[in-house]
């Protein structure tokens, strides 16, 4: 069993148990309940585990186009123009950068069209299974299989092209 040791990710992944708990199965008879929200809870933990882990693959990959300077750097800012970073930076770590994003971009572009869309709703935008199941009209299994192979094809096509994560 995995122990969540942050007080408001876990509050959160309680909340999160709960109002699955209320909204599937609140029809069900109290006895059973106990049950399924500890089967709920589990697989909520579960879940906050594997998008953290992706997340953290995702985050070191971005990482290397950090300054250093910046702890609350978050590595998505990256493709917004900032003409003073930019600036500050080395011409070669600017083309190393933008040489980066082409790569990553096309080859999240060469996704099947359902994969890109959970990836990047998923790991871009940051919605949770529930809320990308939604917005895709389809099941959150679906969900968490486009973004599997998602990122094992983008970690793939990138190792192929050496670049290591």
């Amino acid at each position: 069993m995995f122990a969540v040791r942050n007080e408001e990710t876990a509050l959160d992944i309680v909340q999160d148990s709960m109002m699955k708990l209320a909204e599937k199965y609140g029809d069900r008879p109290a006895g059973e309940l106990p049950m399924l929200f500890q089967r709920i809870m589990q697989n909520t933990i579960r879940d906050h585990y594997r998008r953290s882990r992706i997340r953290s693959l995702w985050t070191t990959l971005f990482s290397s186009f950090s300054s250093g300077e910046d702890e609350e750097y978050d590595p998505l800012e990256m493709l917004e123009t900032d003409s003073e970073a930019a600036m500050r930076d080395s011409p070669e770590r600017h083309f190393q950068q933008s040489q980066m994003l082409e790569i990553l971009e096309r080859e999240i572009m060469l996704l099947p069209a359902r994969q890109r869309e959970a990836f990047l709703m998923r790991y871009w935008e940051d919605m949770d299974v529930a809320e990308t199941a939604s917005a895709m009209g389809c099941s959150q299994g679906s969900v968490k299989t486009h973004c599997s192979r998602a990122t094992h094809a983008l970690a793939a096509a990138l190792k192929a092209r050496g670049i290591s994560l």
